[in-house]
């Protein structure tokens, strides 16, 4: 098919929306400031052009944001709705409070591998 010029207008600005989401992740791992200059820095070793309005908008938001907390957020989303139950079983099944099997042990959470230091910084 054949995309409009207001599709590839959008996709343009998702393309510039997501490059300067990854480029405020990147400094906030680096633990450097989310400043627009910054974030050009990133975007022009990453060669991407990204109009100068985009880089304005994104520091301007995300300058005094608190970065982790905002991860958080995304990331610790519980589902929502209230299923209903399931039907009624057979009746088969154990006496509550009677003997049955012992229940599952909850996994350990895996330890999270340590961040290797790869002797350079991005802005050095």
């Amino acid at each position: 098919g054949r995309i409009s010029a207001r599709d590839s207008a959008r996709e343009m600005a998702d393309t510039h929306g997501i490059a300067c989401t990854y480029a405020a992740l990147i400094l906030h791992d680096e633990g450097s400031d989310k400043s627009e200059a910054n974030m050009i820095k990133i975007l022009k070793a990453a060669k991407i052009d990204v109009p100068a309005m985009w880089t304005k908008l994104y520091a301007k938001a995300l300058g005094s944001a608190d970065m982790g907390e905002l991860i958080d957020s995304c990331s610790n989303v519980q589902a929502g709705g209230g299923g209903g139950g399931g039907g009624g079983g057979g009746g088969d099944a154990p006496a509550a409070g009677g003997g049955g099997a012992a229940p599952a042990k909850a996994k350990a959470p895996e330890p999270e591998e340590e961040e290797e230091d790869m002797g350079f910084s991005l802005f050095d």
